[in-house]
């Protein structure tokens, strides 16, 4: 027996599938789970072919598929492909749902490839048994449910069980409960929907079958599939918000992260700000204590020294010579003070002969106070270089220079400087005892000078590295692109 309404419940029930579909195919590009993806895939081919299926349904009984007279046995044969390829989908999402790995899943997939054996086995010894076309065609449709329809949709109910323990794990129970819910209606829509085919010799469907049903409870088993459908997608879609919902923790977990990191870049910056109007303080006091200890004495020498002779030069015309000469020694002895504090501040070697000269200048200095053998290597030297890049180079040596006298033990230092087609190579190798970078520059314990030759190579769109290792030596390796410097300097 069929309802007069039986065409809207077909379009109702299909609806309810093949939006759900849809849903899941619009929202898929948007999950982050890739399990949960890669087990949704088959649930949208699902939503989509079985909707379509009970549309076909529909329309086969208002007459209007072309050629369905015509063509019968092609129409049947179409209908019976479709419905056992929408409940294969189906399966499909449920053991992958249940599988917790990718292995897992590509095993998993045996389960839906044994039931489609399973079920083209039955079809061969169905269509040998029963020669009627009718009983046939009724035959071949309970076999699809009993064999296909039950266990696809007990799978799927398992699988979103499983999926609702995952929910809740992650602390999402609003999904879990979503989950839960489709589940049940899953194993309504197995055990009662699925177990009432279309009566034919097959038993039990010679028994239990759709007419029976309409008998028992006074209404078609199309309304209680569809019902389940209803229920099914209303909470499959809920479920889908959980992509949404973890797109958006990603988010805000990847926003905090970033947060947190400007707020210590910042606050990194604000210390060395901080350290450098120190610093600069700290060698204002220094010149000034230079200037007061050697040049002011000096000159205050100096003048004493001209009121002497001044004074005896009448008197004492040869002590008055001796004294002269004695001036003239202090004042060279001053020049030459006051010369190494102005090339301690910036060496006129960087200016006047470029970053090569200066560096080994430098290099020179530093070999005349303390016993370091200090090698300076320049390759394919290019003169015109952007005061901003000779300064930067040079500071960064200066630093990696006193980072090895105060901390390296070392008996030897390399500096090389390579000038490539690209850009500044500088490299400054130590035989010392090295260190451990990572330690250095935690946030418990940030090295002030490795940050600063960082931040001088970032500056001018460079980069910087440092090679260290407790016991073999350290290398520190800077490059800075020439284009960066164009585009600074426009």
């Amino acid at each position: 027996m069929q309802s007069p309404y039986i065409s809207l419940i077909y379009f109702f029930y299909g609806l309810a599938f093949f939006s759900m579909g849809m849903a899941i195919m619009l929202e898929l590009a948007h999950g982050s789970d890739q399990r949960l993806r890669h087990a949704f895939r088959p649930l949208a081919v699902f939503g989509i072919i079985h909707g379509a299926h009970e549309w076909l349904e529909m329309w086969k009984l208002q007459g209007i598929l072309p050629g369905q007279y015509a063509y019968p046995v092609l129409w049947r044969g179409i209908d019976l492909a479709i419905l056992a390829f929408s409940f294969l989908s189906l399966a499909a999402f449920g053991v992958f749902l249940i599988a917790r790995s990718e292995q897992a899943q590509r095993y998993s997939l045996l389960v839906p490839l044994g039931m489609i054996a399973l079920w083209g086995l039955g079809m061969l010894i169905i269509s040998g048994r029963y020669p009627l076309e009718q009983d046939l065609i009724h035959v071949a449709h309970a076999w699809t449910r009993y064999v296909l329809a039950v266990p696809a949709a007990l799978l799927a109910c398992a699988g979103l069980i499983v999926q609702q323990r995952e929910f809740r794990r992650a602390g999402m129970a609003q999904f879990g409960r979503d989950s839960l819910w489709a589940a049940i209606a899953f194993l309504w829509y197995g055990l009662a929907g699925q177990t009432f085919p279309m009566e034919s010799p097959l038993p039990p469907s010679n028994v239990i079958h759709e007419d029976l049903f309409y008998q028992l409870f006074g209404f078609p088993v199309q309304v209680l599939r569809a019902i389940a459908a209803v229920f099914i997608a209303y909470f499959i879609i809920r479920v889908l918000r959980s992509f949404e919902v973890e797109t958006r923790r990603r988010i805000a977990e990847l926003q905090t992260a970033r947060l947190e990191e400007a707020q210590r870049r910042e606050a990194l910056r604000g210390e060395m700000l901080r350290r450098i109007v120190a610093a600069q303080e700290a060698e204002r006091k220094r010149i000034a204590r230079e200037l007061h200890d050697e040049t002011g004495q000096a000159l205050t020498a100096i003048g004493l020294g001209l009121r002497g002779v001044a004074s005896s030069i009448q008197n004492d015309g040869d002590k008055s010579t001796t004294n002269l000469r004695q001036l003239e020694q202090l004042v060279e002895h001053s020049l030459l003070e006051l010369q190494r504090l102005i090339a301690d501040l910036r060496p006129s070697h960087l200016d006047d002969l470029g970053l090569g000269a200066a560096l080994r200048w430098y290099a020179g200095e530093i070999e005349k106070r303390l016993p370091l053998k200090l090698i300076v290597s320049i390759r394919d030297e290019k003169p015109d270089l952007s005061m901003e890049m000779k300064t930067t180079l040079f500071r960064i040596t200066q630093e990696a220079l006193t980072n090895v006298i105060k901390h390296s033990a070392a008996n030897q230092v390399t500096v090389l400087l390579t000038y490539t087609t690209e850009g500044v190579l500088l490299e400054v190798i130590d035989d010392g005892v090295g260190f451990d970078p990572a330690a250095m520059q935690s946030a418990a314990r940030p090295s002030w000078g490795l940050a600063g030759m960082q931040e001088r190579a970032t500056l001018l769109g460079g980069t910087f590295e440092i090679a260290s290792f407790p016991g073999p030596g350290t290398r520190v390796n800077v490059y800075i692109p020439y284009s960066q410097i164009e585009e600074n300097r426009q």
